[in-house]
């Protein structure tokens, strides 16, 4: 069964920061090893810095089981008109590397995204090794 830890807001850069601290410190108090904190805080990050730049704003949710830590970030933008296209590496619809969201994927165990013209969810969970 799912227990919800923490619910972020992400509104301003500075939130990017704090879901990132956060998540990283109750990933280590559930018991992940450092490499996988690191994982996950930075999945978390291309994330909601995707947010912000996307979407202006939205919310982070963590919840953990016997089995892990699911991340879901959701926001209320303009959606993601292609996902396969946008999770293809060196895909940017803003100039930049084009690897944040490929990247996010390939740090967790499992990566789903759901998107329309009224938002984008995506949820990552990470498995506890």
């Amino acid at each position: 069964m799912k227990e919800e830890i923490l619910r972020i807001p992400i509104n301003k850069e500075i939130d990017v920061l704090i879901a990132r601290r956060e998540i990283k410190s109750e990933a280590e108090r559930i018991g992940f090893r450092w490499i996988d904190q690191t994982r996950i805080a930075t999945a978390v990050s291309e994330l909601t810095r995707n947010i912000i730049k996307h979407a202006y704003r939205g919310e982070v949710v963590v919840n953990k089981d016997d089995g892990g830590i699911e991340i879901i970030c959701q926001d209320e933008g303009p959606g993601i008109p292609d996902v396969e296209q946008a999770l293809e590496k060196g895909f940017s619809t803003t100039n930049s590397l084009g690897i944040g969201l490929i990247g996010a994927k390939h740090l967790m165990d499992d990566f789903k995204i759901e998107s329309n013209d009224r938002g984008t969810t995506i949820t990552a969970y990470k498995k506890l090794k």
